[in-house]
């Protein structure tokens, strides 16, 4: 079976859990990838959400939370890999990854704009850095530009896909035009920029797919283009160890197909999530009063909003599912019970004997 290195630690599968905010990727569903032998991802995106202070104190509460939910990972294991995914559209984005330094991630997994900066942010420790990229030109963009600015490379390359969940790296016109054999395109000729890369510094850099991976033959599907491992968020929100309400989780179970769409962000950026009550009155162009600014988006205006994002995530990871902004990939329908971690895992890759034949 494929696996590959992060440092000097050796993944089971070759499996990234998706980082996935607010609240759904904490350190109790990372930590619990990380024991079943795949690399466990805490969201620092407003992190601090249960904390008392949060909303006087935001910042403070995000980071405490950064070092407190590593600490809950690490408990449940203590060797495992466990890393962080912080957002490039953060207010506080420096301020974040040098927590995650803090707080002894292996790795930072970060996207929603290229992380010029990551390198230097992580200089002098031994965490390791993988850009999300969405196209080849900007896999081409972010490795030229860490390899002039900084002499060096990622240390993994997630390629995120049009079927995921959240906000996505795409314009709507690029999210209609590309067919599932066009992506497929797409993410070989980003493996063979990394690939270059990877030759140009004497190294290896694993390639990760992730978006729209749900099932066993998604994840061969994807592993016979190329890459080494894949990335998988919205299938392990309805686990038990995910630590989103349970009405979230079923709010998947529940859901069809054609309750899936794509949505606007209130910074515009396109994003796929469940229609529900308040995401088709946004739609209908009705702006929701919302609370005080969580500075969590560096672009957001809050006065000029339709709805803030942190109160809609909040709302969602509480329950509130008919008032909450649902982020979810394209193959949310397919969610269909409750599930362990262990059980994800276990469907993903197979068998044993499958397993090897990915190889």
């Amino acid at each position: 079976m494929k696996n590959f290195k992060i440092g000097d630690k050796l993944t089971k599968f070759p499996l990234i859990q998706g980082g996935m905010g607010v609240g759904i990727s904490l350190g109790r569903l990372a930590g619990t990838v990380a024991k079943e032998g795949g690399i466990g991802i805490i969201s620092t995106a407003q992190i601090g959400y249960r904390e008392k202070d949060f909303d006087r104190n935001t910042e403070e509460a995000n980071q405490r939370a950064i070092l407190s939910e590593m600490k809950k990972a690490r408990r449940i294991s203590p060797d495992g890999i466990i890393g962080y995914n912080i957002m490039v559209a953060l207010k506080e984005y420096a301020s974040h990854v040098k927590a995650a330094v803090h707080a002894g991630a292996d790795l930072i997994i970060s996207g929603a704009g290229l992380p010029t900066e990551l390198p230097a942010l992580v200089s002098g420790s031994k965490t390791k850095i993988a850009p999300i990229v969405s196209t080849d030109k900007s896999a081409k963009v972010i490795l030229k530009y860490w390899e002039r600015k900084y002499k060096r490379t990622a240390d993994l390359v997630v390629i995120e896909g049009p079927q995921a969940g959240g906000h996505l790296g795409f314009h709507r016109e690029e999210l209609e035009s590309y067919t599932p054999e066009a992506y497929d395109n797409e993410i070989r000729k980003i493996v063979q920029t990394v690939k270059s890369y990877a030759a140009k510094f004497s190294t290896e850099i694993p390639v990760v797919a992730a978006g729209g991976i749900a099932t066993h033959e998604d994840v061969k599907h994807v592993l016979d283009l190329g890459v080494d491992g894949v990335q998988v968020a919205t299938r392990f929100i309805p686990t038990e160890e995910c630590d989103a309400d349970i009405r979230l989780k079923e709010s998947l179970i529940h859901a069809a197909k054609d309750d899936i769409a794509i949505v606007k962000s209130p910074v515009g950026m396109p994003g796929r999530a469940i229609m529900n009550s308040f995401m088709q009155h946004v739609m209908a162009g009705k702006k929701i009063p919302h609370s005080p600014c969580h500075r969590c988006l560096a672009k957001c205006s809050p006065g000029e909003i339709p709805y803030c994002i942190t109160d809609k995530l909040i709302a969602a990871v509480k329950g509130d599912v008919e008032n909450g902004l649902l982020f979810c990939g394209a193959k949310a329908y397919m969610a269909d019970k409750i599930e362990t971690v262990h059980d994800v895992i276990a469907d993903l890759f197979g068998t044993e004997s499958e397993c090897i034949r990915l190889a």
